[in-house]
């Protein structure tokens, strides 16, 4: 939309200049939803860069993926994100709970599908749902002095989202 200036990288992604971003969240007196997609592309930006690195070659959940498994689960992470930022850009209802329950069914179906136990799901599950929270403590961290309330409702309105995806996660595999 043009509401900060950017730069694109050769790989197509934009570059925002911290004191412009800070800038901007200071004028918006609350969080935005341009804020909450920072915090998504920041959350997306370190996954790609611990998969880009190699950084997984270590964890056993990661190994036990075949490669087409890989690059569904990165076709889901886009997914997870996308659907997190639209729940949260309209207040975090309930109603969109859903939306992240089936993001969790579809995340241990894939995974269920190519062998992948529970133990190993939940584990990759955490390593990149902790990619999300570090997004918003950066934020907190670079942005101007916010109420704590209002940083206690956003990590609230995460952990509601990833708590439910989750839960389906677990249950899908319960119910097999």
């Amino acid at each position: 939309r043009g509401d900060l200036v950017s730069r694109r990288t050769p790989g197509g992604h934009r570059r925002f200049r911290r004191s412009d971003l800070v800038n901007y969240a200071a004028a918006q007196g609350e969080i935005q939803p341009l804020e909450v997609q920072l915090i998504i592309q920041n959350a997306l930006g370190k996954t790609r860069m611990e998969v880009n690195a190699q950084m997984l070659t270590s964890e056993p959940w990661y190994n036990s993926m075949s490669p087409s498994t890989r690059e569904e689960m990165r076709h889901q992470g886009r997914l997870v994100l996308e659907g997190l930022r639209d729940f949260m850009a309209h207040g975090a209802p309930d109603e969109m709970l859903a939306g992240a329950i089936r993001l969790g069914r579809n995340y241990a179906a894939i995974l269920h599908a190519d062998g992948m136990t529970l133990p190993n799901a939940v584990r990759g599950f955490f390593y990149f749902s902790d990619f999300v929270i570090d997004s918003v403590l950066n934020w907190s961290e670079i942005s101007i002095p916010r109420s704590a309330s209002e940083w206690t409702t956003l990590l609230r309105q995460v952990n509601t989202f990833i708590h439910s995806m989750l839960l389906s996660v677990i249950e899908y595999y319960q119910e097999d």
